[in-house]
Formats: structure tokens, sequence, C-alpha cells
């Protein structure tokens, strides 16, 4: 596990954060009941969380983060990407970040674990962001294959009826990607649109 690098991930998702047009906070998300705005927002509080996470200080959260898309203020973009560059090098140089016990929030977790819920957040999270706003997302394919794997490893409790961890799977093709495939996973349809 501690050869698991987020970098290329977060530098991907941050890219999406950088060029979302201002035009398209309102727009609808895959995320049910998410704007492109409340997203951001959630994008920007996980970052801080899961940096924490690779840190091993706890945020002394006692319930899961809210989501406001009302709360971004002047220079998000910058704030936000920071923010994700920040988790990448958090969990790339703290040393013994993969190792123990750690916070993802308010759940107590194997370190290892959490780096691989931190990863798959950035890249689900950042393919909803480009889906949503039209903006190009290069998904580091090793990310992909590694959070595809995670996902595909448990069958979690409502994995086909929306009441576990994600919605309900989605059937594709045989011949789709790994990022169609992880997509659908989570309950994401890979032909989404606004």
């Amino acid at each position: 596990m501690s050869t698991l690098d987020l970098r290329p991930a977060v530098r991907a998702t941050a890219a999406v954060v950088a060029a979302v047009p201002e035009d398209t906070l309102d727009r609808t998300t895959p995320c049910p009941d998410w704007s492109v705005a409340d997203l951001l927002d959630h994008l920007g509080g996980l970052a801080v969380a899961f940096t924490m996470s690779a840190r091993k200080q706890p945020l002394g959260m006692t319930s899961g983060p809210e989501v406001d898309g009302s709360r971004l203020e002047d220079g998000w973009r910058d704030r936000i990407a920071a923010a994700l560059h920040e988790l990448g090098d958090a969990w790339a140089t703290t040393p013994g970040a993969f190792e123990g016990r750690t916070e993802a929030g308010p759940i107590e977790m194997e370190a290892g674990e959490a780096a691989l819920v931190g990863l798959n957040e950035v890249v689900v999270h950042g393919w909803d962001l480009a889906s949503a706003t039209g903006t190009p997302y290069a998904a580091d394919p090793a990310a992909v294959a590694t959070c595809r794997a995670f996902v595909e490893s448990f069958d979690a409790p409502g994995a086909n009826d929306g009441s576990g961890l994600f919605g309900p799977r989605v059937s594709i093709a045989d011949d789709a990607s790994d990022l169609e495939r992880l997509l659908a996973a989570v309950g994401r349809r890979p032909d989404w649109t606004p």
C-alpha cells in the first residue's frame, strides 16, 4: 500500500476545478441533489479531511460533512486546487501515512483503506465535476484501476438497491473502459449529461 500515489489523480481533478466555468455553478451533477457549487464545496472539504487523515490529525467530526455551495468564496478555484495538491503530497510525504489507523471524517479505519477511500472520492468526483461542466478530464489510468479494484473488492450492502455506500450498480457494455466500469460500480451512468 505504501506505493499508492494519489498525486496523479489529484492533479487531474485539480485541473478540472481550475477550468470550471463560472456559469456552470448552478448546474446539476451526477451526485443526487448537488449542484456544481455543492460538489466543489464537497471536494474542498474532502481534500482537507483526507490530508488530515494522512497526517493522523483528527477532525473532531461527529457526523458527515455538510455540503453548501453558497460558501464558495472569491478564489475558490485556487483554494480547492491547492487543497487537492496538498492531499496528494500529504499521503506521499508524511512518514507513516499508510500505517496504523486514522480518521476519515467521523469514521476511524485502517490508514491504507482511508487512502483508497480518498483516492476514490477524488477520481469519481473529478469525473462528476467534468461531466457536469463539460470540462475535459484526463483520469489517471493507474488511479482508476486502483479504485475499480477497491470498489469491486467488496459487495457492499445495498450495492444493487442504492441503500449502500453508492447508488445502485449500473449495467454497462462488455467493452466498457476501466473508468466506465468504476463509474458503473459506484452507481454512475457513464453517459450521464446535465
